[in-house]
């Protein structure tokens, strides 16, 4: 017999929390059935509507970690031939480590190519054939001279640790343009920038905005291969996650945690399929792995050709935003406070062929409109020694260029004095290239924000201009 005086307890509220949590996600997981659903192949592609007409669908951003020399890359100085071993004679700004030589010259040779007459020094080779595509920035600058700081204002227009990265941003802007791979992904040679992985979060935006990290080689993630022995037995586990999680559909809400999980996970059950594909290079031709450098003797530009190659082909399937990070060389990255010449001879090995082959294959293929290429560090080097053979941090002027997706070809851009070491001339600041960027995507660098403690938030912060960098 029951008592007739048996009453069920009320649930406290962390019972109510438990009962409660798994359907959180609920919406989301409608709208996921409701579209492609788990496994099922996507029959449309995903793009939001742009401010205004885009020039470029896409952008591969080649970042040079620790700093490249733009007094010995991409702006030649006369001045520092003459004074060679003299005392600097201008004002000295504060320096990373303040182990301060005398002045110090070039040690590569600066050549002018194409029909613009582009100088570029004999580091870069085969990028230099290409000069009539670029724009070369000789003006920017940045607030930082720190590494960590700085890449954090490079990648995500803000000193501080755990914002948005740029990737975020256009993902969050334009969405995907393929149903089957991550919007942004960065394809990553060896070295993370200092900082680490927060330099490709999503900050406050939703999770499913960050950054998907590629490894080199030809296994870039794990578990990218099934674990069940057959794809009707993996089908069966999804149907059966799809029938549970159906139960759940009359308890709703919000919670970015949970909604970004489900949809990381469909992503990542689709990139069991597309990823195997994208990575396979069995049908690019033997001259095409021979450009991009895969056959050369050098390990490194093995590992930056193969990133610059698979750059292309994520291009090709419709990935918004792709970064690659350099490979390990013996003096690791571009960061050459000591021994400038086999520091930047053996960087420049590493990257220059592949970033040559990657630009001719884009032109080649008619990408290189829609495509835009940014070719960077985080700040440059100081024009006098760090004790007798390095060069200290110097973010008071340094060089970039940009190619395709909407810019100049052949243009020169700014000036720094005559010993490369401040921007006096079409000054340039991190978010002018981050508004450009944007711009060149279809967006309105002031009107892509997201509301957050109180404000509507950007990449730009409160400044930035489109550069009149266009084609």
């Amino acid at each position: 017999m029951h008592c007739r005086r048996f009453r069920p307890l009320p649930i406290t509220r962390r019972e109510m929390l438990g009962y409660c949590g798994g359907g959180f996600g609920a919406v989301a997981l409608a709208a996921l059935m409701h579209g492609s659903g788990y496994g099922k192949r996507p029959t449309h592609r995903r793009s939001a509507a742009t401010h205004h007409t885009a020039r470029a669908r896409n952008i591969i951003f080649l970042y040079m970690d620790g700093g490249i020399s733009q007094i010995d890359s991409f702006d030649p100085k006369p001045r520092l031939d003459r004074d060679h071993g003299k005392p600097f004679a201008a004002r000295i700004e504060p320096t990373q480590f303040n182990n301060i030589g005398t002045i110090l010259k070039s040690p590569w040779r600066f050549q002018q190519y194409g029909l613009s007459g582009i100088s570029v020094s004999e580091l870069f080779p085969h990028i230099a054939r290409h000069v009539d595509k670029l724009t070369v920035i000789r003006s920017m600058v940045s607030p930082f001279s720190e590494h960590q700081t700085a890449n954090f204002f490079l990648h995500t227009g803000t000193g501080l640790q755990g914002r948005p990265s740029m990737g975020a941003w256009i993902s969050f802007g334009l969405g995907s343009d393929n149903d089957d791979l991550p919007a942004f992904v960065v394809l990553n040679g060896g070295l993370i920038p200092s900082g680490g992985l927060d330099n490709f979060g999503s900050g406050f935006l939703p999770a499913s905005m960050q950054g998907s990290i590629f490894k080199a080689g030809t296994v870039p993630l794990a578990n990218i291969a099934r674990q069940e022995k057959t794809a009707h037995a993996q089908q069966s586990k999804i149907d059966l996650m799809r029938q549970l999680d159906g139960r759940l559909l009359e308890r709703v809400g919000r919670v970015d945690a949970l909604e970004s999980a489900i949809r990381n996970y469909e992503t990542a059950f689709r990139m069991q399929v597309a990823v195997p594909e994208l990575v396979s290079l069995k049908q690019e031709s033997a001259s095409t792995l021979r450009n991009y450098g895969l056959e050369s003797d050098n390990r490194p530009t093995q590992i930056f050709g193969r990133q610059c190659l698979l750059a292309r082909r994520m291009v090709e399937r419709g990935v918004r935003f792709i970064e690659l990070t350099c490979p390990h060389t013996d003096n690791d990255r571009w960061d050459a406070h000591g021994n400038l010449v086999k520091n930047h001879s053996e960087n420049a090995r590493a990257v220059d062929q592949p970033v040559a082959a990657l630009l001719e294959d884009l032109s080649r293929r008619g990408l290189l409109d829609e495509t835009l290429v940014v070719f960077t560090s985080e700040f440059g080097r100081t024009p006098f020694a760090q004790g007798t053979d390095g060069r200290d941090h110097n973010p008071f002027g340094f060089s970039l260029w940009l190619c395709g997706g909407g810019v100049q070809g052949g243009l020169t851009y700014g000036a720094t004095d005559e010993f490369g070491y401040h921007a006096i001339e079409k000054r340039t600041e991190i978010h002018d290239l981050h508004a450009t960027m944007l711009h060149l995507l279809g967006l309105d660098h002031t009107r892509l924000t997201f509301r957050f403690s109180g404000r509507d938030m950007r990449l730009t912060d409160v400044r930035g201009r489109v550069l009149p960098i266009l084609s």
